[in-house]
Formats: structure tokens, sequence, C-alpha cells
């Protein structure tokens, strides 16, 4: 027998590979792959170009023809009113999908701006589509993944509403937490991607009301925080304060090594 690897197999592997840490991973790995459907897959999933600090991935009202998978950096979605007042929707760090709110519409109802350099995968859904209804059980993962996006949306406006200015900073700060242990890094010390003002934006409050709140979390021993660094000290308060039991956010004992 050859010791030389199969094609179909090294093809396999580095899909795999290039995809372990994408949002796209529950439409891939749960399914049995050949090596025909994977450069099927290869062939639609492409990389574009890093977009710029402010630069755009899509503007309001453009027409939706893709899905996006941010691999690197940090993106924004906003409306705007109409006296022009940018309204902050959310912010998708790496693994996450932009874009699926404008599949009913056919036009994006939001835009999406890079809060840093950012890369992302650019998935066209037609061929996504017409490619589900050749790879078994492909679509049935994209309809789950549009299904957990849209809950997780769901979620977070359920938890947002009707609480106190520093009930939401604590639920976003532990939100943000969550999802930097889903990418293995650090659930405790991580760096923010969005500045103080788009959060306090985001959480509706005033920049100054969210400057005081920032110095007050500090004041008492609940964060430590230097610039867009930050460390959540005091996850016990931070979870009374959002509401949370110990077991929907990871065990800070655990992932620090503390005792």
């Amino acid at each position: 027998m050859s010791d030389q690897p199969n094609p179909g197999e090294f093809r396999v592997a580095r899909l795999r590979s290039a995809c372990n840490d994408c949002g796209l991973v529950q439409l891939c790995l749960p399914v049995s792959l050949d090596s025909a459907d994977v450069d099927q897959l290869d062939q639609i999933v492409q990389p574009r170009r890093p977009i710029k600090r402010h630069e755009h991935l899509y503007r309001t009202g453009d027409g939706f023809g893709a899905i996006y998978v941010v691999r690197t950096g940090a993106l924004k979605t906003y409306t705007l009113s109409e006296g022009g007042e940018e309204q902050i929707m959310g912010f998708h760090l790496p693994g996450e999908v932009v874009g699926l709110d404008a599949i009913n519409e056919g036009s994006h109802p939001c835009g999406a701006q890079a809060l840093e350099t950012t890369t992302v995968c650019e998935v066209p859904f037609e061929r996504l589509e017409a490619l589900s209804t050749r790879i078994p059980g492909l679509q049935r993962q994209l309809l789950r993944l549009m299904s957990k996006e849209i809950f997780s949306d769901h979620e977070m406006l359920h938890a947002l509403a009707n609480r106190s200015a520093e009930e939401r900073l604590a639920i976003v700060l532990l939100s943000l937490s969550k999802r930097f242990a889903r990418r293995g890094l650090s659930p405790w010390r991580f760096r923010l991607p969005m500045s103080r003002s788009e959060l306090s934006n985001y959480l509706g409050v005033a920049p100054e009301t969210m400057s005081r709140l920032f110095r007050r979390f500090q004041e008492r021993g609940w964060i430590a925080s230097h610039g867009k660094e930050l460390s959540l000290e005091d996850v016990r308060t931070l979870r009374n304060l959002a509401g949370q039991s110990r077991n929907e956010t990871p065990d800070r004992d655990v992932h620090s090594g503390r005792g």
C-alpha cells in the first residue's frame, strides 16, 4: 500500500483546519464529506481582502447576495434614524455570522462596519442553497445556524430590556466573556474591540454615563480596565447584577487557574 496521503483526505483535513474557529463549522463538519464535496465548498467560501477600520462590509439598503463569517477583527452592525443618527444593533467577533437578517427582504436592513482591521469569509447565498440540495444534511445545518443567530439576538434584547445601566453593562461584559471563551481565549481578560462611546450607543446610555459606570465598576473592584484592555475581577457580583446563575458563564476558577 502507498504511504502517500489521499488528495481528497488532505483537502478535507485542510478545510476542517481552516474552518475550526469559523461560524460555518456547523455547516461543514457534521456532514460526511467526500473530496468532490470539499472541492465545491472550497469554491464557495471565499476570503475577502482585509476591511480597514471604519470601512463598510455593506451598507443599509445594499442588495443581499452573501452571508459573511468574521475571521479576524470585529464588526458592528447599525441602523440610521431619519435624522441620520446611528443606533448600534450588535457587535460581531471572529467565528460569528453577519448578513442573515437580509435573507427575507433581499436587502440589508442595517450596515456592517469594521471596528478594527477585519477579515471575513464571503459565502454567496444562492450557491450555498444550491449546494445544500446536493449535500445531505447541509440544508438542515444551514437552518440550524440561522435559528441560532436569530435566537442569540432575541435573547440579548430580552436580557437588556427594562434593566438599569449597571445591569446592562454587566450583561454585555459577561456576554463578551462567553463569546471569547467559545474561541478558546481567556473569558476574564480580553480586549474590547469597540470604543466606550460605541458601547454606550449600543446600551442606550450617554457617553458620560458609560464613563461613570466604568469608573464605578473599577472603584468597587468588579473590573480592571486599561484603555480597551479589560479584566473581570469580581464575576460573582457581575453575575448577580446580570441576574445570571453560575452555570450561565464560565467559572473563573477553572479558566484562570486560581484556586
